[in-house]
């Protein structure tokens, strides 16, 4: 995928003025909320499991070397191997060479955000293999030639309409007068393309959910049963693992189950929740081998840092669906792997800052990303030190620099702060119509999408002590 985070502001633009993608958007917004509410009121101690939760996960990053290794020594006992990658080059190298190993000609993918953050598909085809993604969001999009716009939900931003077209241009060997009009004839296609891909794939790729050390097993979540097939069918399973996925026990997995399903989707459960340790036997009786490569990908530099909280996420999506940047301008116009708030504050720590810089700033700091955070992680709070940094390193323009400047000198001397405040709420009055404010000098692009209700004419200073005055006569 072509990095374009650096292109924020213009990425945000294009998708406002995206009628079709706000459809999609406003349809998909109220949904995953309302499921989510619903479950969670449904487990009366969900918030106690997410205490004990927090603690598993902390726990889990203090110890974090002992459990890998852990985990190494448990899946070779069980048959397999584990290879250890740093970065995005060495971890699609491994997985090259391992489908070279074996003669693959095909790879059956099941949904990976690891495998997106190190372009495991980019590297595949340049090696020559046929790459296919087996989730049906994934899918989509793979036809479409675009990434994700959702860690979850990967497709959310196209329209049943826009799918049906996809699938009359790539599908050219069926009928051209086929009925793709409902949903359940668009599944029924998907299923019917990608069951011929399960058959004849050569390896098998899949994601994980999470790394059990007591046991050297990964564990991974679908409501498809596509990742059942694509690690069950091919000779060759490969999981792509980042090194933070990894917990204790069974029972901690399980626990962790409970946050995750609801958070993400409003489920009790997923439909699919598999384990795999070691090798399995195939339907035609043979033996398939199981490797792990597990990828660090700058996650020790964020553990030992005031990002490290970042390392709980369970990567659910849920600060994504209540956050009121990310369901105006969707995923794509964050320009990397992962939107939405927790994109935010992992882009710049994975591609700099430089490249990422106004991402820090696409939030309101209303606050709902961390309220409903089934891992506690103070989202704001990280994205305030990128701002820092970034105001530290000159990455902020000139201008947002010269108004912080000011505003910190009127906040030292209050009675000129409370002068200044009076005029500009004066002149906000002045410059209204009918009670709204439209436009602000300097706001302009802020209010393309806002009106502003006009001031009274006093600050709220002057109303305060106005009020005390009055409560004490």
């Amino acid at each position: 995928m072509q990095q374009t985070s650096k292109q924020f502001k213009v990425n945000v633009v294009r998708a406002l003025k995206d009628e079709t993608l706000q459809q999609a958007m406003h349809r998909a917004r109220g949904g995953f909320v309302e499921k989510r509410r619903i479950a969670i009121e449904n487990l009366p101690e969900f918030d106690q499991i997410k205490r004990h939760g927090i603690a598993i996960k902390n726990h889990s990053l203090d110890n974090l070397a002992d459990y890998l290794e852990q985990f190494e020594s448990k899946v070779i006992e069980s048959g397999g191997q584990v290879h250890w990658a740093s970065g995005p080059a060495e971890a699609c190298r491994l997985v090259v060479e391992l489908c070279k190993q074996v003669d693959a000609r095909t790879v059956a993918k099941g949904k990976s955000m690891i495998g997106e953050e190190i372009y495991i598909n980019e590297a595949l085809e340049a090696a020559g293999f046929e790459a296919i993604e087996t989730d049906l969001g994934e899918y989509i999009i793979q036809l479409a030639g675009e990434p994700p716009s959702h860690i979850i939900a990967p497709a959310i931003h196209k329209t049943k309409q826009q799918i049906a077209e996809l699938f009359r241009r790539h599908h050219t060997a069926l009928e051209n007068n086929r009925s793709l009009d409902t949903v359940p004839e668009i599944v029924s296609e998907a299923r019917g393309i990608l069951r011929d891909k399960f058959l004849n794939a050569d390896v098998g790729i899949t994601g994980a959910n999470f790394l059990i050390a007591e046991t050297g097993t990964t564990m991974i979540v679908t409501n498809e049963g596509n990742g059942d097939l694509s690690a069950t069918l091919p000779r060759r399973h490969i999981v792509l693992a980042s090194i933070d996925k990894v917990v204790p026990t069974l029972e901690d997995c399980s626990s962790l189950l409970r946050l995750l399903a609801r958070s993400a989707t409003g489920q009790e459960t997923t439909t699919y929740t598999t384990f795999f340790t070691g090798p399995k036997p195939r339907p035609d009786g043979s033996q398939s081998d199981f490797h792990v490569v597990l990828i660090d990908n700058g996650r020790s530099d964020m553990l030992f840092s005031e990002y490290r909280d970042m390392l709980r996420c369970i990567k659910c999506g849920t600060c994504m669906y209540h956050c009121p940047v990310y369901s105006n301008v969707g995923g794509h116009a964050y320009g990397w792997v992962y939107p939405g708030p927790m994109g935010a504050v992992l882009t710049p720590l994975m591609t700099g800052l430089e490249q990422a810089k106004d991402l820090p700033d696409a939030s309101t700091f209303c606050g709902r990303c961390a309220e409903v955070c089934p891992m506690a992680i103070p989202l704001p709070d990280l994205l305030r030190h990128h701002r820092d940094k970034a105001y530290k390193l000159h990455l902020t323009p000139a201008g947002q620099r010269w108004g912080l400047g000011l505003w910190a000198g009127l906040a030292k001397r209050p009675r000129v702060y409370r002068l200044v405040s009076l005029m500009a709420v004066r002149l906000m009055k002045m410059l209204s119509k009918h009670g709204v404010l439209r436009r602000l000098p300097f706001l302009g692009n802020w209010q393309q999408g806002r009106e502003l209700p006009a001031p009274g004419g006093e600050t709220f200073m002057a109303q305060w002590n106005r009020q005390n005055k009055g409560d004490q006569a």
